[in-house]
């Protein structure tokens, strides 16, 4: 589809309103409930289906498909940076209400950064038709490594090069200053290590971008459909982050159905000359193998029913015997 310049300004227009929203509502250092998370991760989800048939009822099955195959991509990958996140909170030691605020911020400098990538991707694909093997090649090297990481996540900021060379050039308090992330102290503005959480935060996305967004030029090349899709799985993020971020556990096997998936697409891509399946299939096998896993996960990690203790008479006493009528 050839989206017209109306329209983008009508998408960009509503996720503002929606983004002004969701700010207005989460305003202070309260952490969201559990329900309160389940709540906006529900609505986040519907307002991306739900844009999902209207560009099936406008553009037909074709669009819709490519972007529900997009988005499922994207959110799979987002539960597991979501993990990710987790982990970096950890090792800096954030308290749960200033996670908020990171989160926050890096949520808009993500939608930034994939437009950049969105737009230099397509100039790409245009320019070279090479790249498509390369981007192929890419996923297919990341779904060997994602399948023989065995789902386990380590984060490690001292090996960050961006942290790193951050920390050599600007001056950084040793303790959180509250929620801020710049602080003036003896006439001299220091970061504070909020700040170097949330670089590190948009360093992993950068990271996590060069796998989703090749793997969604698989499916199509249509820059509003790689956008939208792209948008609407970020802009869940926070929400998802507070439902699932200690549910780790949960979904032990989700990295062997984002290893499937992305070695589908790279697959996709690099036989893309002499292969054509038609995008349902590919939203179909996405659908498939995400439900399978994730199903699996959830049933091998339920939690066993507690049983209740038998208690015993007291040493000397008589053990009651039951009535009998």
């Amino acid at each position: 589809m050839h989206a017209p310049v109306w329209l983008w300004a009508a998408f960009i227009a509503f996720i503002l309103v929606m983004l002004a929203v969701d700010l207005l509502t989460h305003r202070g250092d309260r952490t969201p409930s559990m329900r309160e998370a389940a709540a906006w991760s529900a609505l986040w989800v519907a307002l991306a289906l739900a844009f999902g048939a209207l560009l099936t009822v406008w553009h037909g099955r074709e669009i819709g498909s490519a972007y529900l195959s997009g988005y499922l991509i994207e959110k799979s990958l987002s539960v597991d940076n979501v993990f990710v996140f987790a982990l970096v909170f950890a090792a800096f030691g954030i308290p749960a209400h200033s996670q908020r605020r990171v989160l926050t911020y890096g949520v808009l400098g993500a939608l930034v950064l994939r437009a950049i990538f969105i737009a230099g991707g397509a100039a790409l694909l245009d320019a070279v038709h090479f790249t498509i093997y390369v981007f192929g090649a890419l996923l297919l090297i990341t779904a060997v490594k994602v399948l023989r990481s065995h789902g386990q996540q380590s984060v490690a900021p001292e090996r960050n090069i961006v942290l790193r060379g951050f920390r050599r050039l600007v001056p950084m308090t040793p303790g959180l200053q509250g929620d801020r992330f710049l602080v003036r102290q003896n006439g001299r503005r220091y970061a504070t290590p909020l700040l170097a959480v949330l670089l590190v935060i948009e360093t992993a996305d950068v990271l996590f971008a060069v796998d989703s967004i090749p793997a969604i030029f698989a499916v199509t090349t249509d820059t509003f459909v790689v956008f939208t899709s792209n948008v609407f799985a970020l802009l869940g993020m926070r929400a998802l982050y507070f439902l699932l971020a200690g549910a780790a556990e949960r979904f032990r096997y989700l990295h062997i159905g984002l290893g499937l998936i992305l070695g589908f697409v790279g697959a996709k891509l690099v036989l893309s000359e002499i292969w054509h399946p038609p995008t349902w299939s590919t939203l179909a096998v996405i659908a498939v193998v995400l439900g399978v896993t994730v199903a699996v996960s959830l049933r091998r990690t339920r939690p066993a029913p507690e049983v209740p203790e038998i208690s015993q008479p007291a040493e000397g006493a008589v053990a009651r015997q039951p009535e009998h009528v």
